[in-house]
């Protein structure tokens, strides 16, 4: 029980790194406006897979390793959520569609890093 409370610690993580995703890709363009030197960096291409690379084993950890108790649904929203990230990041289907792509991803795995940090709750509150 007590490895689950520890890996809920790793829905924190996810939900900041999603936090931070959406940062990066909201304000910092903002910010470029006024400082031409963030705006180097919010268009660094290394930053988005960055992102990306910190986001998979964060959010496999937290999700598969949950107590043993996998929720298969979330597993694909968190998927889901990785994969629109890998796209955005990819600039794929079209470079246009990177922040849209990149902002859903991020949502997507917050929600859903949200969801399984509230089940583990709940399950810890049954035992």
């Amino acid at each position: 029980m007590a490895g689950a409370l520890r890996l809920q610690g790793l829905d924190g993580v996810a939900i900041t790194l999603s936090g931070l995703c959406l940062v990066h890709c909201l304000a910092l363009p903002v910010l470029a406006i006024t400082l031409p030197f963030l705006g180097v960096f919010a268009e660094a291409e290394w930053v988005h897979w960055l992102f990306v690379a910190l986001a998979v084993p964060a959010s496999a950890l937290a999700l598969l390793a949950s107590g043993g108790q996998r929720s298969w649904p979330l597993v694909l929203g968190a998927t889901l959520g990785l994969g629109l990230l890998a796209a955005g990041a990819a600039g794929w289907p079209d470079h246009d569609l990177e922040t849209v792509l990149t902002v859903s991803g991020g949502l997507v795995l917050a929600t859903v890093h949200a969801l399984n940090w509230r089940r583990a709750r709940q399950a810890h509150a049954r035992s």
